[in-house]
């Protein structure tokens, strides 16, 4: 199978994956598919591959889907829950490369078969995957920072938090996702490849992200109708925000609490007219 549909089906199996995981376990669901994704992701990163006519690092897919997550967590869950997840997922990496690195000091008996394999695998790992860290928590944090930044400034704008999510979610992560192309592989591959290789793995490492970032925005969608259907809420910025509510069921619980109200005060206007009566008696 072509390389191209191979990448196709993985970003589908991957986003299948996340509504899955949010959909049985919530919050606590995507933060281990987080988790998953990047000790997947700093697997990957270390194959190169041609699709589309662009050489690319294999972890690009899992990449987006890492930055798809922590944009839903910002948008139901808040900033602290985005950050928490960032945090667990660089920390899912780190332990990977410590127990990968612990495997390589063993003596592998005379009947191993695939001890050089791993050595292949994950010998050739501490320089891409250091620099998948630290560029993973640079821009992680800063898509985290970026959603809630703008998420302030077009709830200024318009006067409604609920609104515009694909901005956010689309100018947050290709924003970040820039600067994780260009940060990762400079410091991944510079000196081991020439520029120009390395102009056309960031180059190529973008379009993917473009295209995975314009994809997951109908899943964020998803996800956060599925989030207010069950928790019969409106999303909005640390609460229910009333001003997210539609219209017309703004408009019905307003005449329902003037009922209330305007029953409350004509069993408080017979109260005193009876008062009166029995003063007059």
């Amino acid at each position: 199978m072509a390389n191209e549909w191979i990448l196709i089906i993985n970003l589908i199996v991957c986003y299948g994956l996340v509504l899955f995981w949010f959909t049985c376990f919530g919050k606590e669901g995507l933060m281990a598919f987080t988790a998953v994704t990047m000790i997947l992701a700093n697997i990957e990163v270390n194959v190169l591959i041609v699709a589309f006519g662009l050489e690319q690092t294999l972890g690009n897919v899992m990449f987006a889907c890492s930055f798809l997550m922590t944009d839903i967590i910002s948008e139901i869950y808040g900033k602290k829950a985005a950050n928490k997840t960032v945090n667990i997922g660089i920390l899912s990496a780190i332990t990977m490369v410590l127990i990968s690195q612990l495997w390589l000091t063993y003596t592998p008996s005379a009947n191993d078969g695939i001890f050089e394999h791993v050595q292949a695998l994950f010998g050739a790992v501490p320089r891409i995957i250091f620099a998948s860290l630290v560029v993973n928590i640079i821009t992680q944090k800063i898509d985290v920072l970026l959603y809630h930044g703008i998420w302030k400034t077009t709830t200024k704008l318009t006067g409604n938090s609920h609104r515009l999510l694909w901005v956010r979610n689309n100018a947050s992560t290709l924003t970040s996702q820039l600067f994780n192309a260009v940060l990762f592989n400079f410091a991944a591959f510079y000196g081991t490849m020439p520029i120009g290789v390395i102009g056309q793995l960031i180059a190529s490492s973008y379009v993917i992200f473009v295209i995975t970032s314009l994809l997951d925005t109908p899943i964020i969608y998803l996800v956060r109708l599925i989030h207010e259907k069950r928790t019969k809420t409106i999303v909005g910025i640390g609460a229910v925000d009333k001003a997210a509510i539609e219209p017309p069921a703004y408009t019905e619980i307003a005449k329902l609490q003037n009922t209330i109200d305007n029953n409350s005060y004509t069993q408080i206007d017979t109260v005193n007219k009876d008062s009166n009566l029995e003063d007059n008696q």
